[in-house]
């Protein structure tokens, strides 16, 4: 539940396009952002809808992640948060901060998801300090907007899909026996798996491939009665570190969208709240929009 905010009409309730012009090097960095992106960090109220439960999110230093962590927190999860690298330090450390805040468990793993290695220490560490996992969140992603297909290097399409579809199927692979019943899987992927704009010819690759991905793993999942529901989260343009450090012209981002304006991470975390919690019982293989009116069929 989030707290009520005074503008409730979706065209303004977040700031409106245009932004600062501004440009940051990858991964990107929240301080950074203008206008700062809101996580819930003052908004979200949690209900005990993931009271006892324990999580892992990739990507949970900043954007998406950051606020589903949050949101999870206050629901009443522990959570292990992935991220990449020592850039992402700051924003990971403020992240189990808040975490920690809501009296939840935060711990945190550093390392790159595309290897094997490191996916295997995540859940490893997972089983050894909550010793079980009952929701596995893939969400770390890497995208970089080219004008033509020439920009492209074969090393940022291997790059593309090393990070965003091969660590889910690691991932998932090393959870699953430490998984019971009513557990869940949530993959991102995204209103470029439906909608896909030119200048991100990997990444909307990558995000179509999770659709499949997630929508087999469920099927595979259930008839082997593991009990176990796999479902995505579809996010639209969403205010992220990512946006200034990878696309062009973001003062302008989300400005296309039917509701005008990009999403804020927070607008996301309820989807993958909703998800993991019992109310979502029968359902698995399934994919929720979050994309600010952007057509999805």
């Amino acid at each position: 539940m989030m707290k009520e905010k005074t503008d409730q009409n979706p065209h303004t309730k977040y700031p409106v396009p245009p932004f600062p012009k501004q440009e940051q090097s990858l991964p990107g960095e929240e301080a950074k952002m203008k206008p700062q992106a809101d996580h819930g960090e003052d908004s979200y109220q949690g209900t005990g809808l993931l009271e006892g439960k324990t999580a892992v999110i990739t990507g949970g230093d900043s954007g998406i992640g950051k606020a589903v962590a949050i949101a999870y927190s206050r629901e009443g999860a522990d959570v292990l948060i992935s991220y990449l690298g020592d850039e992402e330090d700051k924003d990971a450390r403020d992240t189990a901060a808040w975490v920690e805040k809501a009296g939840r468990k935060a711990i945190l793993v550093k390392g790159d998801i595309s290897e094997l290695a490191i996916c295997k220490q995540i859940i490893d560490r997972a089983v050894a300090e909550f010793g079980k996992i009952d929701i596995l969140v893939n969400n770390a992603a890497f995208q970089m907007a080219r004008e033509s297909m020439d920009e492209i290097s074969a090393e940022e399409w291997q790059h593309t899909f090393n990070t965003n579809i091969h660590p889910m199927f690691y991932l998932s692979k090393a959870a699953v026996p430490h998984m019971k019943p009513g557990s869940s899987i949530i993959n991102t992927t995204s209103v470029q798996a439906f909608d896909p704009t030119s200048h991100l010819l990997p990444y909307a690759a990558t995000k179509s491939a999770i659709l499949n991905f997630t929508a087999n793993l469920a099927q595979h999942l259930l008839e082997a009665k593991k009990g176990i529901r796999v479902n995505s989260v579809a996010p639209g343009p969403i205010w992220t570190p990512l946006i200034p450090a990878t696309m062009p012209e973001p003062e302008n981002f989300g400005k296309d969208v039917p509701m005008g304006r990009p999403g804020q991470p927070v607008e996301v975390a309820a989807a993958y709240v909703f998800l993991a919690s019992d109310a979502a019982s029968y359902i698995a293989g399934a994919t929720i929009p979050v994309t600010g009116g952007r057509v999805t069929i």
